[in-house]
């Protein structure tokens, strides 16, 4: 029996080998869908949204229209969580890592989209749980950067890479200076950190810091600041060029529609065509040949207590050629600090908050194409 137990693991090892030799994903356990659509995260306990919660909903676009497009319901995320910032597109699935959920801020969850099936895997959790944690892929690697770990306040220098083939993290050298909420994209082969929000807690104050780090040699260099200091961007790499574009000078009082492109062969900023709709938290994604912003949101806390409060469900598109924007058909449901990727023709937004702040977590995971 015991000769037979150590063939039989032989040859399953022989075969994970070769699946990893030849690039292929690992089989990753199922993580079935949440029952329900919202939970509070004092206590981690579901939610039901009340009629003052629901008219935080905020949809319209000052923006031309565009072709509408549409949105369908996918599979609900394992766990209503939010304040992912915001997910990554790998081999054909998407990767949400970190966030708040269960009633912790400094979560270590690790889902994975599988389109195809319109299911959520587990992966391998993050080394450590945190929030607002930059991630962006490349070459078979997730990367996962910073973060905080209280309530959007409190970040560290933690940085690692997530082996696709192996389900497994590795930690690579550390940022060189603490910070949550940053933007990570990948060009050239050299990833780009950008913008944040850093220390002491107590101030939490928005950064321009521009850092690159490279997987060659896991060393960092700098660049250029970005021109107006600012976390919870949306931020994309495209063509040669990195557009940054929204987010909030501190909090969510002072959203902007600021829009900068970063120039690396000059290493300077420009400005563009603003964000019709200031906001943060929001997801931005490349999809023929347009940027995609969606979700976000905006308003005044009072001792707790949201004021003019707005959690946006605009979907509003930039086209790079002609340096103008459109709207399109909003978000069914609108959330914040979304986890958005795209993969083939669909843009997929999974999670967020869904009011403002992160009092309740969405397990809402829909997907828009314009077909």
């Amino acid at each position: 029996m015991q000769r037979r137990n150590l063939v039989l693991a032989t040859a399953s090892a022989a075969v994970v080998g070769i699946a990893r030799a030849q690039g292929a994903s690992p089989r990753l356990p199922v993580a079935p869908s949440a029952d329900e659509p919202y939970a509070r995260l004092q206590g981690g306990v579901p939610h039901h949204m009340t009629p003052e919660q629901e008219a935080q909903r905020f949809t319209e676009s000052p923006a031309p229209a565009g072709a509408p497009g549409r949105w369908v319901p996918r599979a609900a995320l394992p766990i209503p969580r939010s304040e992912m910032a915001w997910a990554t597109a790998a081999a054909g699935r998407m990767h949400v890592v970190g966030g708040y959920g269960e009633g912790a801020v400094n979560r270590d969850y690790h889902h994975i989209y599988d389109p195809a099936a319109d299911r959520w895997l587990s992966g391998a959790p993050l080394p450590r749980g945190a929030n607002h944690v930059a991630v962006t892929a490349d070459a078979g690697r997730v990367y996962a950067f910073g973060g905080f770990v209280e309530q959007n306040r409190r970040s560290d220098t933690n940085a690692y890479a997530y082996e696709i083939t192996a389900d497994r993290w590795v930690a690579i050298a550390p940022l060189p200076r603490p910070r949550g909420a940053a933007a990570a994209v990948v060009m050239d082969g050299a990833i780009h950190l950008i913008g944040g929000a850093s220390e002491p807690a107590s101030e939490r104050a928005s950064v321009g810091w521009h850092e690159v780090y490279d997987p060659k040699t896991d060393r960092w260099s700098a660049r250029k600041a970005l021109p107006g200091a600012r976390d919870h961007v949306g931020c994309v790499s495209h063509n040669g060029q990195i557009h940054v574009i929204g987010g909030r000078f501190n909090t969510f009082e002072y959203n902007t529609d600021l829009h900068h492109v970063y120039l690396p062969a000059r290493d300077t900023w420009e400005l563009r065509s603003p964000l019709p709709t200031a906001r943060s938290g929001h997801g931005l994604v490349v999809y023929r040949g347009r940027y995609y912003a969606m979700g976000g949101e905006g308003g005044i806390l009072v001792g707790g207590v949201p004021r003019q409060a707005k959690v946006f469900g605009q979907m509003e598109s930039y086209d790079p050629a002609t340096d103008t924007w459109q709207r399109h058909a909003p978000m069914p449901t609108p959330r914040h600090a979304v986890g958005a990727a795209v993969i083939g023709d669909w843009i997929y937004v999974a999670g967020g908050g869904a009011v403002l702040g992160g009092a309740v977590q969405s397990a809402v995971h829909e997907a828009f194409t314009l077909g």
